[in-house]
């Protein structure tokens, strides 16, 4: 273990971690008013690193907006050494579950296929379709614990699982690359009837060789 955390730290120069500190902004010239009504939250994206064999990992986040929170502290990367069942260490062997980012932008979501679930049925939805996405049962009740107090006392909820519309403006770049990259972004809204839209289909990812998930959502004006 020792060897590793030697060898990141003479890869990677690394700033000491604090909590929910603002991060460097992404890109350096932000023009983000953080009072606009009109811009989207991307709502606590954690990402997941399960390499086959303990390994340093670099990670990089292209965001088309501002980062507001990071934890670890983003800086300019986030640099640590993954273990096979998704341990997380930092240069001074601080241990970590996940990557944790937040931000704003002005991108705007999908909403032409999706899902218009009752908030008493959000739970079960979530975990089916999560289990279709390629979560696990723990990323997957991380998700959930996170969503479902904000969604089960609405009468509906408007979900639409984003692709390339989230994609597209907050991009990765991983070092070593995965063998599978596995993002899931919930658009969501509270609805106080029934919306009728076409619904959405998955086809569950295989998780082969070096996996990264990550998965986060934001909440849209009703």
């Amino acid at each position: 273990m020792k060897k590793w955390i030697l060898l990141l730290v003479s890869l990677f120069s690394i700033a000491a971690l604090s909590g929910c500190a603002p991060a460097e902004k992404v890109p350096e010239a932000s023009t983000i008013d953080p009072t606009d009504p009109a811009l989207q939250p991307a709502a606590k994206p954690v990402i997941y690193l399960y390499p086959e064999t303990e390994q340093p990992v670099s990670v990089h986040l292209l965001y088309d907006g501002e980062l507001t929170c990071t934890y670890p502290e983003y800086g300019k990367g986030w640099n640590v050494v993954a273990q096979p069942d998704g341990t997380l260490l930092d240069a001074n062997g601080t241990a970590y579950n996940y990557l944790y980012w937040e931000g704003l932008s002005s991108n705007s979501f999908d909403f032409s296929e999706g899902f218009c679930v009752p908030g008493k049925d959000t739970a079960a939805f979530l975990e089916d379709i999560l289990q279709k996405q390629g979560l696990s049962r723990k990323e997957a009740n991380e998700f959930i614990v996170y969503w479902l107090p904000l969604m089960q006392e609405n009468p509906y909820n408007l979900i639409s699982f984003q692709q390339e519309a989230y994609t597209q403006h907050a991009q990765l770049e991983i070092t070593p690359q995965p063998d599978t990259l596995i993002r899931v972004f919930m658009a969501w809204k509270p609805v106080q009837e029934k919306v009728e839209i076409p619904e959405q289909t998955f086809e569950t990812p295989n998780r082969i060789g070096f996996t990264v998930v990550e998965w986060g959502g934001s909440k849209m004006l009703p």
